[in-house]
């Protein structure tokens, strides 16, 4: 059977037949993340994204990857307002001064956090004991917006000084690096994790 001819594997409802939608939820959604220029990565993408679509933050994932460093907090977080003002004319990422503003003070934060635990992923893993949150959702209907995992993130975040870190977005980014697997039962990732 040639690729052209075998069925297409079943996937998560939410995902769209935009390929690049598929790669991300392929190999990326739901795989457990340690590393730290990833957790922040996904940490600045998840605020990047309220209340606008994953889709869109994916198309402008390389641009952002350029103009914040890498991903480097410790670059990140020694942006200046001259720094937030370029970005915030660069069409390649989403120009909300908001969530420029945050990134940079969420860097300052991220670091505060690895101060104090270690690791940012020390932080956050420790609030399973290590090991993923693997629900089985039989239909995406079933996956709630919020738990009270992410409620408990989202308000310790805010104490420390984050924002945009709500309990929605903190529960999309607990999906996004892993630390929760809401592949539903049918989903051919759901077998594999």
């Amino acid at each position: 059977m040639t690729d052209a001819s075998r069925p297409a594997p079943t996937r998560c409802a939410w995902v769209s037949d935009d390929p690049l939608y598929q790669d991300y939820h392929d190999r990326e959604w739901g795989v457990p993340v340690h590393d730290e220029h990833r957790l922040f990565e996904f940490l600045i993408l998840e605020g990047a994204q309220a209340g606008l679509s994953w889709i869109t933050v994916l198309r402008k994932r390389e641009r952002y990857r350029q103009v914040f460093a890498g991903f480097d907090p410790a670059q990140v977080a020694r942006f200046t307002s001259a720094d937030q003002e370029r970005l915030l004319a660069d069409p390649g990422i989403i120009r909300h001064r908001g969530k420029v503003a945050a990134a940079v003070g969420n860097a300052q934060a991220f670091l505060r956090v690895q101060d104090e635990f270690g690791s940012f992923d020390a932080y956050l893993w420790n609030r399973v004991d290590g090991v993923p949150v693997r629900n089985a959702w039989t239909s995406i209907r079933d996956v709630p917006a919020r738990t009270p995992l992410s409620d408990a993130l989202a308000k310790d975040l805010q104490k420390r000084g984050f924002k945009f870190v709500g309990s929605t977005i903190c529960y999309a980014y607990l999906q996004a690096v892993g630390v929760v697997n809401d592949h539903t039962t049918d989903c051919f990732c759901y077998r594999t994790a």
